[in-house]
């Protein structure tokens, strides 16, 4: 599969088999994060990986959307600590938005299935996600990506509108 597949198969998947996620495929979602461009090359991001049951039980409770049977998730965070001016510390949205993306179209090449469920900028989702995972201040949930082994088959699509291209100028 080349990169413009993997990106057009990049689907929501909200069922999943009762089958564990490799430690090893995991490291490798984490590798590919870790990829993505970064403002200043400051790289905010930090992941917490969580596969035992009894946590992904705790966090399906605090996210509204976030009930689906995954057996593993990624939580993307940011560490604002790492930016030197209190400006470009708004910038770990964009650098931990790639690197979330670069997580879903991984996923695709190792046969996984995955669905990024928003915590920021709803206080009430970054408040239980923080408590549960004990972050830091400085240390902000942006999403919780769950991942698994489909258990739902999805065709790719694009979602392509040639409304939404303006050329020069916005007309």
């Amino acid at each position: 599969m080349n990169t413009l597949d993997a990106i057009f198969a990049r689907r929501s998947i909200r069922r999943f088999q009762e089958k564990p996620v490799e430690p090893e495929k995991l490291d490798t979602l984490l590798k590919a994060a870790m990829a993505a461009p970064s403002a200043m090359n400051i790289k905010p991001w930090e992941f917490v990986v969580v596969t035992r049951a009894e946590m992904m039980d705790k966090i399906r409770s605090a996210l509204m959307f976030g009930k689906h049977n995954a057996p593993a998730a990624i939580v993307v965070c940011g560490n604002t600590s790492f930016f030197k001016h209190p400006k470009g510390a708004r910038f770990w949205v964009q650098d931990c938005s790639a690197a979330t993306e670069n997580i879903l179209v991984a996923a695709v090449e190792l046969g996984l299935g995955t669905v990024w469920l928003g915590v920021h900028p709803v206080h009430n989702f970054t408040k239980r996600i923080s408590d549960l995972l004990g972050l830091p201040e400085h240390v902000k949930p942006l999403n919780v990506i769950y991942v698994g082994y489909p258990a739902e088959e999805k065709a790719p699509r694009s979602q392509y509108d040639p409304d939404r291209i303006h050329w020069e100028t916005y007309r």
